[in-house]
């Protein structure tokens, strides 16, 4: 078995920086909660794709072996810094780089000092307990040009690549649910979905995730997308089914709350 668990995990550094208020807390004990999970499962390395590491030209994956920094988010700065310590599956990586050539997909490693790494992977990797030389990962960009089913192929890809090396792994789609934010000051402890319609819409996503209707997800998210317009068409969710290889058994919610408007939950796939 090479994919030994899977998760869906907001990309917002709030829960980290400010899990005093209430409902971006309850998001920071379900990120620790889902790391106890990935711990539990004994992977080898973790699969990463985050809706916040974009690329363009080419399918960029990360093959320096450790990178380590100090980030301060673009939207968040004002609440603090975020230090981080990220080990890569170099070879692993490579792999991937080899494979999406082989798949006809313009790829390349990233190996530089100082590459700035995003804010989703670096909360995700902090809150979830995978930083430093602990638990090595493999990150993929997502590239603005692929569509679900590219992001898809693109997990898929990865947890072959895995396989062949005999690997463990861990799966992990960094990203939100609906995606518009309040852009005047709210009451922190007021946080709220910024509408109903927007609720309904991740309320029904996440109950059918849990019910392991994957032939129902491919069928709204398009609407969904549209509608409620779901972080980067919900593609961190394409990632991880298709490193499950399209199959989805169930989930579990451990928690879903709002994040200055829009909504983000923490999600246990199943992997078997």
């Amino acid at each position: 078995m090479t994919v030994v668990s899977a998760f869906l995990v907001p990309g917002s550094p709030l829960p980290q920086l400010r899990p005093d208020v209430a409902p971006w807390g309850r998001l920071a004990c379900a990120m620790r909660a889902a790391g106890a999970a990935l711990a539990a499962s004994r992977p080898d390395c973790v699969l990463v794709y985050s809706t916040q590491w974009m690329a363009v030209l080419d399918q960029l994956w990360i093959t320096r072996a450790r990178s380590i920094g100090l980030h301060v988010d673009e939207n968040w700065h004002e609440f603090g810094e975020l230090p981080f310590d990220i080990a890569s599956d170099a070879p692993l990586a490579q792999a991937c780089v080899q494979a999406c050539a082989t798949a006809g997909v313009h790829a390349r490693g990233v190996d530089y000092d100082g590459f700035p790494v995003d804010t989703g992977t670096i909360a995700a990797s902090t809150m979830m307990g995978f930083g430093g030389t602990s638990l090595p990962t493999v990150i993929a960009a997502n590239n603005l040009y692929h569509d679900g089913a590219q992001t898809e192929a693109l997990g898929r890809l990865a947890a072959e690549c895995a396989g062949r090396q005999g690997k463990r792994v861990a799966v992990l789609g960094i990203g939100g649910l609906s995606n518009s934010m309040f852009r005047e000051p709210v009451e922190l402890e007021q946080d709220r979905i910024i509408s109903e319609a927007d609720d309904a819409w991740n309320r029904r996503i996440l109950d059918m995730m849990e019910a392991g209707d994957a032939a129902g997800l491919r069928d709204q998210i398009p609407h969904y997308a549209r509608e409620a317009r779901a972080d980067m068409g919900f593609k961190h969710f394409y990632w991880v089914l298709g490193a499950l290889d399209g199959r989805l058994q169930g989930a579990r919610v451990l928690e879903y709350a709002p994040l200055y408007g829009s909504g983000g939950a923490v999600v246990e796939m199943m992997a078997n």
